[in-house]
């Protein structure tokens, strides 16, 4: 079977409830020219020295799976110097950097160029800008020499940053054709705070139209491909930071949730991501449709390839970066240093299925090799019985559109673009076009804090320190020819968006193997979203995709999230 055979849901379009798609196709004409300019100058910076020749992108990359980062690995176009230095952690490079062991030029070239090449397999950028990137580069250098310290812990280190987060002087669309127009003149905070923290810059990440689906789609620069597997979406909608961040194209990535939107690009992708506790890092500065939106915030928060790295992006940003001085929404609380926590002292609750959709066979198999080895390490293990599922789905996607999705067709009706199929689907969250008045959404913030208080009960009560769940019902989704990502259920991760609750994704080493990952062909669905879920899996079509798993704490505990982030990392290397 390919992706051609798979087809969106017969009965999907009964499930919608938006009216006006906002589309307008003769205005869309008078765009085309913009778009089209876009890409040449993105087509332009993916600079042709550091591309590998076409002839060495297979022709079948969609409809064929192709491993992007097996290709990268053997590839002959990267000198052993330059594999190295983009299979370093950022927080060894960082270490090199400031000895003087490795300079920002060398580091920041080895990564443009594997990004490069990343690029030309999985389409995961929107804007390249490596020639100012050296020149920074080139700046941090000189300030070493000069000075004998570093601007920074973060001196040298490559940094990609998805699209939307505002960058002064540059097109900062958020995937939105009528956005093409808006150029900020000032960086959002995080860019401010990342530069002065010595970070260079030189790469921005797709994210999909609307900023609403676990893929990475639009009508700008099209969609982006899984590093592992090419049939695959990397997630969204900070799909092109997991691409980017899995595929060694930077050290450290940043990208945005409100949904799972950094949770998915990292578990489909293969590599660490943390949803923060909200207010922590800045979302200041960046385009998106939820504009004065406070039922459920969104954040942003760090990709990597280690925990280390992870730890290393928080502490560096909230303790030396000091967000609130340029945001004022941010806390002025400090990062802590927290230290791993023994095995033997911690409680971990495993979520199998929380009763609404369930998870496909590879994911099955991951919780319970995560299970094993977590009691074979000492962690005392319990499982998870799902409560308030339903009302948590329920609340949170309301809160999404809860202005009628008016904002949303505001930003699509300027330019007049067609909906994707999984921007139909985002409109039609919760009750849809219907807009709540002040009095509805007041109602709907109090289940939701009614909701946070009953989960703080149950961590408390049952002196329980963690929740690990499955990140989305299985590993990436198939990528259908017309642009469905498939990927519809969001409720292992939007649970955690309304709780507000600190969530790092982890990768466990495993893979799906459609060998062994075989379906259940006697399950039987519980509802409609099931059936949907259960009907695309194909194993065949998913090889080699990554298994991660979201491990979660209260409120605020994002120090302790990390650190026994710490502890999983070392039992599942073991």
């Amino acid at each position: 079977m390919s992706t051609l055979d798979i087809k969106a849901p017969k009965d999907i379009e009964s499930l919608y409830t938006f009216t006006d798609d906002a589309s307008n196709p003769e205005l869309f004409e008078s765009w085309k020219p913009k778009i089209q300019a876009y890409r040449d100058e993105l087509d332009k910076n993916t600079l042709k020295e550091y591309r590998v020749p076409e002839s060495d992108i297979p022709s079948d990359i969609d409809t064929k799976i192709f491993n992007t980062v097996e290709f990268l690995s053997k590839s002959t176009a990267l000198t052993e110097k330059e594999k190295e230095i983009t299979s370093m952690s950022a927080t060894e490079l960082a270490d090199k950097i400031a000895k003087s062991e490795l300079s920002s030029v060398e580091v920041l070239k080895a990564f443009a160029h594997r990004a490069v090449i990343l690029q030309q397999c999985t389409n995961f950028a929107m804007d390249f800008f490596i020639h100012e990137g050296l020149k920074r580069a080139e700046e941090l250098d000189d300030y070493l020499a000069k000075n004998g310290k570093t601007v920074g812990p973060l001196h040298g280190l490559p940094i990609s940053l998805k699209e939307q987060i505002g960058y002064a002087g540059k097109i900062t669309n958020g995937g939105w054709v009528s956005y093409l127009d808006y150029i900020p003149e000032e960086n959002a905070t995080t860019i401010k705070v990342l530069l002065n923290l010595g970070a260079t810059f030189y790469v921005r990440t797709n994210q999909p139209q609307s900023l609403m689906h676990l893929d990475s789609n639009n009508n700008i620069t099209g969609r982006s491909r899984n590093p592992y597997n090419s049939l695959l979406t990397p997630g969204g909608s900070s799909g092109g930071e997991g691409a980017c961040v899995a595929g060694k194209g930077s050290c450290l990535g940043v990208g945005t949730d409100i949904g799972g939107s950094i949770r998915a690009p990292a578990a489909f992708s293969g590599c660490w991501g943390l949803r923060p506790t909200s207010r922590r890092i800045s979302c200041w500065g960046g385009v998106s449709s939820g504009r004065g939106q406070e039922s459920v915030v969104a954040v942003a928060g760090p990709l990597a390839n280690s925990i280390d790295d992870i730890e290393l992006f928080m502490k560096s940003y909230i303790n030396e970066g000091k967000p609130w001085d340029d945001d004022q929404l941010c806390i002025p609380v400090l990062w802590r240093d927290v230290p791993k926590p023994n095995a033997k002292d911690v409680t971990v609750a495993i979520l199998y299925d929380d009763g609404l959709v369930k998870p496909h066979p590879p994911i099955e198999r991951g919780l319970k090799f995560v299970e094993s080895k977590l009691k074979d390490a000492g962690v005392n293990v319990i499982k998870f019985e799902p409560f308030e599922i339903e009302e948590a789905y329920d609340v949170v996607h309301k809160m999404y559109s809860c202005d009628g999705n008016y904002m949303q067709k505001e930003m699509i009706k300027k330019s007049g673009e067609p909906l994707l199929p999984m921007t139909k689907w985002a409109l039609s969250f919760g009750d849809g076009d219907k807009m709540y008045t002040a009095a509805e959404n007041r109602d709907l913030n109090y289940r939701r804090d009614a909701l946070r208080k009953k989960y703080n009960d149950y961590f408390v009560k049952n002196k329980v320190d963690y929740i690990i769940s499955p990140t989305y019902v299985g590993v990436a989704s198939v990528t259908i020819q017309d642009g469905i990502a498939g990927a519809y259920y969001w409720g292992y991760t939007s649970l955690f968006n309304i709780l507000d609750l600190p969530t790092l994704v982890f990768p466990t080493g495993l893979s799906q193997d459609p060998k062994v990952d075989v379906k259940d062909e006697s399950y039987v669905p519980r509802n409609k979203l099931d059936k949907i879920e259960q009907d695309k899996y194909v194993a065949e079509l998913l090889e080699g995709a990554p298994i991660c798993f979201q491990l979660t704490a209260r409120r605020y505990f994002d120090e302790e999230t990390v650190a026994f982030g710490k502890v999983i990392d070392d039992i599942l290397k073991n």
